[in-house]
């Protein structure tokens, strides 16, 4: 609770400083803003939970890697876990191709229902599986046996499913932001986004020390069934469905009235596009930094603890999903209102600045990573590469994708991340050291807990961070240009 009431504090701080900024001039009334947040906050929420349900995996690591399969080694070590989380966002990442052009079809409502629903089921069979072994219940040999292949097939149907989600929450928004005022909604993005990860760390990791480990993929399910609901209830894809004027969002759909064209000629017209194929190959490079950080920090510290001590006692290892929630809430917001406020809407400077931010850091985090300013070092680059995405993923591929073809947009941009998290999962499953039990008390022991070995971590962060900032670069002037000069708008200020 105490955990809950600080991320409460900060939400409550930055909407005060939001709501005493400058307004952006844009007509909305009242109850348009008042519908907008009744929209955007089941859904949002649905999202921070589908971000529950994909990252337990990493929490459920902590029990899985100290039972011993029929070898004596975890059942799921390092190049375990690799493995089977390459495996879900490779999966992720390729479906785009599927999930992009059904999202511009079906509406954003739809495909979220089915995103959550099949989550939900996904996260259910793991547990089932988490369960059987726990207690060696039915199929417990065959399950332990072939851990790795089981889990990489249930892990992959869940990121099938997680795929809808970002590409869902970006076309309903679409249609309800101006492209002046998705800055803030980037920031909207980034504290959901925040949100969910301190729902998967956190609050799967008091799940797991206090009831159980089946429990940590049995939870997020049933959270995702009641907000499946709660979505039907509320959620619309456009402020015409809810009751409201449509508008003129100004961004690359402008002015376009012609029908939807198929999936084949929106790809081409997106992939023609270089601006939406810089940010994707920008957001490739924030895929592997992001998760480098979230998935392999608390295994180098809970590894490495005998050494470093960076996990009993210490603040970051026990607060960790609190602290990257913060970061993430800071970074989003921070990036979101720069980009409206001080950068005319353009989303290129702040990409730059953050990226820069995360060179530094990983250049530095070669020389510090095995002293204990390393565990602030990773919140601080979390908070800039939180940030990038929030502003990248969930605002510029609005702006360039435009509300029409947004759900392909988001697709091959959301895509290129996970195909950057799928890389570093598989480079880090090479170059990480391997871990040991010990057949006589259990506990952790090889090169995993000497952290001369785990050099190779900061290392391979360094070429991404740089290609993502020279790339940032790249589209520092970029701004979205529809077929049609947008209509001016006058009238009420819009709000957070």
């Amino acid at each position: 609770m105490g955990e809950l009431a600080a991320i409460l504090i900060l939400l409550v701080v930055i909407g005060l400083v939001i709501y005493r900024l400058p307004k952006v001039e844009l007509g909305h009334s009242p109850a348009f803003l008042r519908r907008r947040v009744m929209n955007w906050l089941p859904l949002g929420l649905t999202y921070a939970f589908l971000y529950m349900a994909r990252y337990n995996l990493k929490v459920s690591k902590r029990a899985f890697e100290e039972m011993p399969n029929a070898l004596g080694e975890p059942i799921m070590g390092n190049a375990d876990f690799a493995t089977i989380f390459a495996v879900g966002t490779m999966v992720y990442g390729g479906s785009f191709i599927i999930n992009g052009p059904l999202t511009d079809r079906l509406g954003g409502r739809k495909v979220i229902l089915i995103g959550a629903a099949g989550a939900a089921a996904s996260n259910a069979l793991m547990g089932l599986c988490a369960w059987s072994l726990s207690n060696h219940g039915p199929m417990y040999e065959t399950i332990a046996a072939s851990f790795v292949p089981i889990f990489s097939v249930l892990y992959g149907a869940n990121m099938y499913f997680q795929s809808f989600g970002a590409v869902a929450i970006v076309k309903v928004n679409a249609p309800w932001f101006h492209v002046r005022e998705r800055g803030v909604f980037g920031a909207i993005f980034g504290i959901l986004i925040s949100l969910g990860i301190y729902f998967a760390f956190d609050w799967s990791a008091m799940i797991l020390e206090n009831i159980g480990l089946a429990e940590v993929f049995f939870a997020p399910a049933i959270l995702l069934t009641v907000f499946a609901v709660l979505v039907s209830f509320f959620v619309q894809n456009t402020p015409g469905e809810a009751g409201h004027d449509d508008f003129d969002t100004a961004d690359a759909s402008s002015g376009d009235d012609g029908p939807q064209l198929g999936a084949i000629d929106v790809f081409k017209l997106m992939l023609k596009n270089p601006v939406v194929i810089t940010i994707a190959l920008i957001e490739f490079c924030s895929g592997f930094l992001r998760q480098a950080i979230m998935q392999w920090y608390p295994t180098f510290a809970k590894q490495t603890d005998a050494i470093l001590g960076l996990r009993a006692g210490n603040f970051v290892y026990e607060h960790w999903g609190l602290l990257l929630c913060c970061a993430g809430i800071l970074g989003g917001t921070v990036a979101g209102i720069i980009s409206d406020r001080v950068f005319d809407s353009r989303r290129g400077p702040v990409a730059g600045i953050l990226y820069l931010m995360m060179l530094v850091g990983s250049v530095a985090l070669v020389f510090l990573y095995d002293t204990p300013v390393v565990a602030w070092m990773a919140i601080a680059m979390s908070m800039a590469v939180i940030g990038v995405h929030g502003m990248l993923s969930g605002t510029a591929s609005m702006d360039f994708g435009g509300k029409k073809n947004v759900g392909v947009a988001v697709g091959i941009i959301d895509g290129f991340v996970y195909a950057g998290t799928g890389v570093m999962a598989i480079t880090y499953g090479i170059i990480l050291p391997g871990e040991q039990l010990d057949p006589e008390t259990g506990a952790l022991v090889g090169p995993a807990t000497d952290p001369a070995n785990w050099w190779t971590w900061p290392v391979a962060m360094i070429p991404f961070a740089l290609i993502g900032f020279l790339l940032a670069t790249r589209i520092w002037n970029a701004k979205p240009k529809g077929k049609a000069p947008a209509k001016p708008e006058k009238g009420k200020p819009t709000e957070f």
